[in-house]
């Protein structure tokens, strides 16, 4: 094993949130290590819908903010909240001013479109529907201009290393058969969310809550960890990530049908714009009940298909089915983790020198339900506050500890826990399921101890266990009713598992 210096952050992780930390870390040298080439393995990439800000003229940040405690169930930060829809016209122009090519309108401005349970069109797009992929083409391009930023693109996180005080000192990391620990006066987790914890997923499977699980075993603060957003229209053709049909087709008038052409959430207009976790509830009903579920495109799109929604109709079109003439089959899916490591606006963790930012944080401002197109939003927001924090941090110089990885899940142990988790922590979730699942958790362990994906799983399903309600998007068929009181979900060592009967030392 080998040890370097490096004299600035280190970024772990290559999407939306983490380059945009390594940009703003500017002039600080930065080191941004990721396990796969930039532009692969991450959900920004991914991201059709586009970036939610206050662009048009009716609208303001305090509509969206309204918009996003409307959707957030009762648990969004109202200050974290008003930061980031504050920040939201000068993160879209910053994004544009780096080559992010948004669709524009006649007089130049943001061509926005309407999404589910936004009361004002504010998602500014990218060819319709290609706008992650092209936002971080613009700021992979901007990285690779930058003198102050190397990048390793083989580096898998394996554990932090921390001193006696339990400060953050670094990192070790995997580069091939080599492994390398990595000193720095801070470290940033971009790490991205869950999704490839669930068998079905939209997201790269590769996302498996490392960050989240290795935080919470330095000891890190976990924040809401059950909530889970489920997004209702994957599309539904045996492939393992699921394509993402974008909520955009909905804005635009596609509607959601069973195999006999009945609506599935009603016949008002608005009926397939409610929040996510509303329609993702309906879509898994009627697939439950044998009604199966579809996006019917053909009146709303039709033939303007190819060109207003290319990244779509390919999807489609690879699988046999033309969404110009054929509904698209759909199913819920596990698509983004509202919670992850307790983060502050500026990345700012319950641990000196621990910063996080994007998905894997959870800074409060997506509550028990992200809204719509939130997320890179906060990805470029909070991330470029992170990394002008990070590159701030004086760093410490207590000796660091020895660190010890864990084990390594196997392909087949994987499996096994992705389904588990899609059957009893996914859209619908009960007591004997959950049960079960960790019971599942229990018996892996045993093979493969502290294998980071594991303890993943484990944060998710003890706190559903324990939060005896639905909110959001964490639904137990046997504590249908909302709360009455709204409560975050917190886990630290030495609290370590939160327990069913939801004491105050794990739910606060």
């Amino acid at each position: 094993m080998s040890r370097i210096h490096h004299d600035g952050p280190v970024i772990v992780g290559g999407g939306l949130a983490g380059l945009s930390a390594a940009l703003e870390a500017a002039p600080r040298k930065v080191l941004v290590i990721t396990p796969a080439p930039l532009l692969e393995a991450c959900s920004s990439a991914w991201a059709q819908g586009g970036v939610a800000a206050a662009l048009s003229a009716g609208d303001a940040p305090a509509l969206h903010a309204a918009d996003t405690a409307a959707a957030g169930a009762g648990l969004v930060e109202a200050e974290a909240t008003r930061t980031l829809t504050g920040d939201g016209r000068a993160t879209v122009e910053w994004l544009a001013a780096l080559g992010a090519p948004f669709d524009r309108d006649a007089d130049g401005g943001f061509e926005v479109s309407l999404e589910a349970a936004h009361s004002q069109a504010r998602v500014a797009r990218v060819g319709g529907d290609g706008a992650g992929r092209a936002i971080l083409s613009a700021l992979v391009a901007a990285v690779r201009a930058a003198d102050h930023i190397e990048v390793w693109e083989d580096g898998r996180l394996k554990s932090l290393i921390q001193d006696a005080t339990g400060r953050v000192r670094g990192v070790l990391v995997a580069r091939g058969d080599r492994r390398v620990e990595v000193l720095a006066p801070a470290v940033v987790l971009a790490t991205g969310g869950v999704g490839g914890l669930f068998a079905a997923t939209t997201t790269p499977a590769a996302l498996q809550g490392e960050g989240m699980a290795l935080a919470w075993r330095a000891g890190a603060e976990i924040l809401d960890p059950e909530f889970v957003q489920f997004h209702p229209t994957a599309i539904d053709v045996g492939l393992d990530p699921m394509p993402l049909a974008t909520e955009a087709l909905r804005g635009e008038g596609a509607r959601l049908i069973d195999r006999e052409g009945r609506f599935l959430l009603g016949d008002a207009p608005g009926a397939d714009l409610q929040s996510r976790d509303v329609v993702a509830r309906a879509v898994h009903a009627a697939r439950a009940a044998g009604r199966g579920a579809f996006l019917d495109c053909r009146t709303a799109i039709g033939a303007k298909f190819p060109e207003e929604f290319p990244a779509v109709f390919s999807a489609c079109m690879r699988a046999g089915v033309d969404p110009r003439e054929t509904p698209i089959p759909v199913a819920a899916a596990a698509h983004y983790h509202m919670g992850g490591i307790a983060a502050g606006t500026d990345g700012r963790t319950s641990l000196p020198g621990l910063y996080a930012v994007g998905e894997c944080a959870a800074t409060g401002v997506h509550g028990a339900n992200r809204l719509a197109s939130n997320s890179l939003l906060e990805a470029a927001a909070f991330g470029r506050r992170t990394g002008r924090a990070a590159a701030g941090d004086p760093g410490g110089r207590g000796a660091p500890l020895p660190v010890r990885a864990g084990a390594d899940l196997p392909e087949a142990a994987l499996a096994e826990l992705r389904q588990g988790m899609s059957d009893w922590a996914g859209v619908v979730r009960d007591a004997a399921g959950l049960t079960a699942l960790i019971a599942l958790i229990d018996r892996l362990e045993v093979q493969w101890p502290g294998a980071a994906p594991l303890t993943a799983a484990r944060l998710i399903a003890e706190a559903a266990l324990a939060r005896h309600e639905s909110r959001g998007g964490h639904w137990r068929s046997d504590y249908p009713a909302v709360g009455t009181t709204a409560r975050h979900t917190r886990i630290h060592i030495p609290t370590g598992t939160v327990t069913p009967d939801a004491t105050e030392a794990a739910l606060t």
